[in-house]
């Protein structure tokens, strides 16, 4: 007897496991109530990175999450350094520490920050480290003058108008 009540418990452990996954999966397929699912693109296929849609993508594939025209110019203007990091969508840019072959007693690493998507002089925000040699041959923290700072934002908002200008004319 005990047999025939081990079967009989498995039965309904088998039946309410299997209702509860038909449930389950009844409920995934419906849209009662719930928003509506769109896509960005109706193509057929599949893109690993964009949800639905063929092969080619109508979102704004390539655009970075700053102001283009101030991240090119921080680009150039700090070309001269050797670029540790470069994050476009949250828009910091890290150098490496730079020694002026004039200076090699010194070196510099800076840090700009760009803080809006619009070409703004308050959406910029450069950071200047600054490091002396001393006696025994170790690199020694001092303090950079803020005036660095300044210059080196100026000449980087200088150069953005320069290429928002030429891209104006073209």
């Amino acid at each position: 007897m005990a047999f025939e009540r081990g079967s009989v418990l498995r039965g309904v452990a088998a039946g309410v496991l299997a209702l509860t996954v038909l449930t389950g999966v009844s409920a995934c397929g419906g849209n009662k109530g719930g928003g509506t699912f769109t896509t960005q693109n109706d193509e057929p296929g599949f893109r690993l990175f964009g949800g639905r849609g063929g092969g080619k993508s109508t979102s704004q594939a390539g655009v970075i999450g700053v102001n283009g025209f101030l991240w090119r110019a921080s680009l150039d203007t700090l070309a001269f350094m050797p670029l540790a990091s470069a994050d476009p969508y949250g828009g910091v840019i890290v150098t490496d520490w730079y020694t002026n072959p004039e200076k090699p007693d010194e070196r510099f690493k800076a840090t700009v920050y760009i803080l809006d998507t619009r070409l703004r002089a308050d959406g910029l925000n450069v950071t200047i480290f600054k490091q002396v040699k001393d006696a025994s041959g170790g690199w020694t923290d001092t303090a950079a003058t803020e005036q660095t700072a300044t210059d080196i934002e100026n000449a980087i908002l200088t150069r953005a108008r320069q290429l928002r200008l030429s891209n104006i004319k073209n």
